[in-house]
């Protein structure tokens, strides 16, 4: 049968019948690639197993595997699957090869067999990477510099790993598809081979793809990649700083955009297993600056106590500044401007720096006021009472909202040792509830700032 040629985008995958120059899909130049499919039947399913009733699967405790990094499991949900596939991906630099040379050592010394597949590197500089990072290398770690996928395969029905990681799955092709690497095509068939693997009922392995990350900070590839994987993690964080955030934005055995925390160091990615103590400064009742207040935020599941800086410094120019890291630039306005009319603070000569401690970027409305309460502060230059946080938001009306799971920060304000907490009037929260920590309801913000300055 007379073989038909079609035309594969290599950056989206889009297939079309005719050529261009510029693919119709996704508007890339020259990445129409000529690909030949020859008609016929399919080759029947090779799967002969019978559906089984829902009551019926046995699923035993032992079928996810812990290791002693305790952000790693709370972000897979408790520990890696035994017959998962997840990818994680991040910029250039940011600590993936490091992080599941970690764990491949972790779960090594559990007494498992461990293949690390690498078309990116040498088997020479994987080791220097291991001898940096661990203290102590095991000795069921196996090494494989390799770019075919059909290479690692006979590695695997020669080494028989329960642990298996490919770095980065862009670079693997099997022998059976004329596409270089990279293109969707070879992508997607070496990820189906790997889950494929990972699913034998007989073995069922764990599996970790490397994916490489676009300009866009996406993962690079087809959307499919995505789909097919039980885990997708992403890794965050600025190559000037060491502080790194490990995020699930899919999870098929846990919460999805769980976040843990680590601090990038020569020894590897250390676990912050205490973040509330990582974004926040602890000062005594002599050691309070002005410009500085702290609030409860949530990330994933957990409460973190977060500490927000301000700067309110004299402009010189008809345009004050307003600046944020950690905040958008729109949200920053929104605030300033509630505080000048519901509060008659005046910020027209005043160029205003917001920063959270750590770089943490804030998503959620429950810091509004401590933000505003540290803008306040440094424009008055008067500190924030100590052992104080607050938590709520604050409408354009200037009343304090309530925050979703207030109970939950709560109780992490008072496990850590806090003593006052503002909060809105309108929260449900019971007061007599918290022994050690005092519950303070307001109606707005500026009762809160005569509260506080007695402005």
């Amino acid at each position: 049968m007379k073989k038909k040629i079609v035309y594969q985008c290599s950056n989206c995958g889009y297939i079309s019948q005719g050529f261009f120059g510029r693919c119709p899909n996704c508007d890339s130049w020259n990445t129409l690639e000529e690909k030949k499919e020859e008609p016929g039947k399919k080759a029947p399913s090779k799967n002969n197993k019978d559906a089984l009733k829902l009551k019926s699967i046995e699923v035993s405790s032992d079928e996810r595997v812990k290791t002693s990094i305790e952000e790693f499991n709370r972000v897979m949900g408790g520990g890696i699957v035994r017959d998962s596939v997840s990818i994680l991906t991040a910029k250039p630099g940011s600590g993936k090869s490091t992080l599941l040379m970690q764990v491949a050592n972790d779960i090594a010394n559990k007494g498992m067999r461990v293949l690390y597949a690498s078309g990116e590197e040498s088997e020479t500089q994987i080791k220097m990477r291991a001898e940096r990072i661990l203290d102590k290398l095991s000795d069921n770690i196996w090494v494989y510099s390799v770019n075919s996928l059909n290479s690692v395969l006979a590695q695997v029905e020669k080494i028989d790993p329960q642990f298996i990681i490919i770095d980065s799955i862009q670079t693997f092709t099997l022998d059976e598809f004329p596409q270089r690497p990279g293109t969707p095509t070879q992508t997607m068939e070496c990820a189906y081979k790997m889950t494929e693997i990972a699913k034998d009922i007989k073995k069922p392995r764990m599996i970790f793809l490397v994916g490489q990350m676009t300009k866009q900070d996406e993962l690079a590839g087809v959307r499919s990649l995505e789909h097919l994987v039980d885990t997708v993690l992403l890794i965050e964080g600025d190559s000037s700083e060491d502080l790194r955030s490990l995020m699930a934005t899919k999870n098929r055995y846990g919460s999805t955009g769980e976040i843990g925390f680590f601090s990038m160091t020569e020894k590897g990615m250390i676990s912050i297993d205490n973040p509330s103590e990582y974004f926040m400064t602890r000062r005594s009742e002599n050691e309070q600056v002005a410009g500085s207040s702290l609030s409860v935020i949530r990330e994933g599941t957990r409460p973190i106590i977060l500490e927000t800086e301000a700067l309110a410094s004299k402009t010189f120019l008809p345009y004050p500044s307003r600046i944020s890291e950690s905040i958008r630039r729109e949200h920053l306005n929104t605030l300033v401007s509630i505080l000048e009319e519901r509060a008659g603070i005046k910020f027209l000569d005043k160029n205003i720096v917001v920063k959270s401690a750590g770089g943490i970027k804030v998503k959620e409305q429950a810091s509004n006021l401590s933000v505003m309460v540290s803008i306040v502060s440094s424009t008055l230059n008067k500190p924030v009472e100590a052992n104080s946080v607050f938590i709520a938001d604050v409408g354009l009306t200037g009343e304090l909202k309530n925050v979703p799971s207030l109970d939950v920060r709560l109780k992490e304000a008072e496990r850590m040792g806090f003593k006052k907490a503002y909060v809105s009037k309108y929260s449900n929260v019971k007061v007599e509830n918290y022994k050690k920590l005092q519950v303070i309801k307001m109606t707005n913000i500026l009762e809160v700032l005569q509260k506080i300055f007695s402005i």
